[in-house]
Parts: C-alpha cells; sequence; structure tokens
C-alpha cells in the first residue's frame, strides 16, 4: 500500500484529501503544521507529499527544500492558491515536481497522483520505453518504430532529462542547468529552439505535441502516454 503525506492546514481541504485518498486505498497520513510536516516527510516511509505553501511554523518552500537536501528523491505535488508565475516558479526550483492550483478537481489530483506513482523513474534505470519509442542511456540510442533517429547531444540529453522525469513541471532554468551546463550566453531560448527540434524529430505531430508540453510562463511537462 502507498503512502500518501497530506502537508495541509485548511481543515475542509485536508478532511476531503484524506477521505478520497483513503477510499482510493492509500494509506493517508497528515499534518496541519510545517514542522510536524517535514519530520513527518524525512523520517515517515513516504511515497508522495502533497505540500500546501502556506502553513504555520515551515512554510511548503523551506520543507521542500529540507527534504531534497536530505536526498529524499520521492514526489512532492505542491498545492497552493497562487498562480503567479513566480510562485510556481519558485516551488519549482526548491525540489516540487508538479503543482496544482486550488480550487482543484479531486479527480484529476488523483489521476495525477496514481500516474506520479506508476511513472515515477526509480534511480538507475536506463532504458525507458513508450508507445513505440526507445531510448537507451547506455548506448546513447533513440528508436522509433525500430528505426533509430539521429539526435545531436543536445537533444539527447534533453530527452533523457524529460523522460526520467515523467510528469514532473520543468521550469527553463532546471532544463538549462541540467542539459547546458554553466554555459555562459545561454538563455531561454535555446531551450525553447531545442525542444522544438526535438518535437520535430520524436513527435506523432509536432504541431500538437504527444510527450512534450508547453506550460505556460513556466517551462514544460514530459507526459508518458497511459
Amino acid at each position: 500500500m502507498k503512502t500518501i503525506l497530506i502537508i495541509e492546514d485548511d481543515p475542509a481541504i485536508a478532511r476531503g484529501l484524506k477521505d478520497n485518498f483513503s477510499n482510493a486505498g492509500y494509506r493517508v497520513l497528515h499534518s496541519a503544521h510545517g514542522e510536524e510536516g517535514l519530520r513527518l516527510g524525512l523520517d515517515e516511509p513516504i511515497d508522495l507529499i502533497l505540500l500546501d505553501l502556506m502553513l504555520p511554523g515551515i512554510n511548503g518552500y523551506d520543507i521542500c527544500r529540507s527534504i531534497r537536501i536530505e536526498k529524499k528523491d520521492i514526489p512532492i505535488l505542491m498545492l497552493t492558491a497562487k498562480g503567479q508565475e513566480e510562485d510556481v516558479i519558485r516551488g519549482l526550483e526548491m525540489g516540487a515536481d508538479d503543482y496544482i492550483i486550488k480550487p482543484f478537481s479531486i479527480r484529476e489530483l488523483l489521476v495525477r497522483v496514481k500516474n506520479f506513482l506508476r511513472l515515477y523513474a526509480g534511480p538507475g534505470q536506463e532504458v525507458f520505453e513508450f508507445e513505440n519509442c526507445r531510448l537507451d542511456l547506455r548506448s546513447h540510442t533513440f528508436f522509433q518504430n525500430g528505426v533509430e533517429v539521429d539526435l545531436t547531444s543536445k537533444e539527447f540529453r534533453l530527452l533523457s532529462f524529460f523522460i526520467s522525469r515523467p510528469g514532473r513541471a520543468l521550469t527553463r532554468d532546471q532544463i538549462l542547468n541540467a542539459v547546458w551546463g554553466n554555459q555562459i550566453l545561454i538563455g531561454g531560448r535555446s531551450v525553447d529552439r531545442c525542444v522544438t527540434t526535438l518535437r520535430s524529430k520524436i513527435e506523432p505531430d509536432p504541431k500538437v505535441p504527444t510527450f512534450i508540453h508547453t506550460i505556460r510562463d513556466v517551462g514544460y511537462r514530459f507526459e508518458m502516454p497511459n
């Protein structure tokens, strides 16, 4: 049984989340306070965290950062009433994997959580398969319909970064740091151009992407087909 930790101080939201996730077959832990939530996140065997940003004690940003410092590689989904770009980006850069803005559909959230738990790539995975595609990190090859597709080194690193983080919202800065490293004079437009060329090679219809989705004002998300 998978364990979900809910760190949320609104009683009505917390009660609804606890009831729905329990009914869906999850073991649920809950805290309404930042310090207790952080302790649970660090000490308990948790499979996924639903994290509010505005909390008493320690806020959600600091909880997220502290868990990542401790090398806790578990999915963290932010629950936030804030829709501003800077708040979402700040949370993602603290280490959150994705976000959902209140008020949200509980059905959508349940699906998002289920997909995260199903697709979350464990450390050391080197071969990824989706639909008619196969990415092999060991041989540095990508095949589509059994035919090898020629990717540039940047395109390959970009696809590898995306596919090892399915369902996660990724900011342009996160992508830049992972794919381009410390190269100077590189900005968000370089990410957009590389995404465009990568889409042209792997998407069935690059104009209506199936895999690499744009998140307005934030970055991109790679979606594994169900």
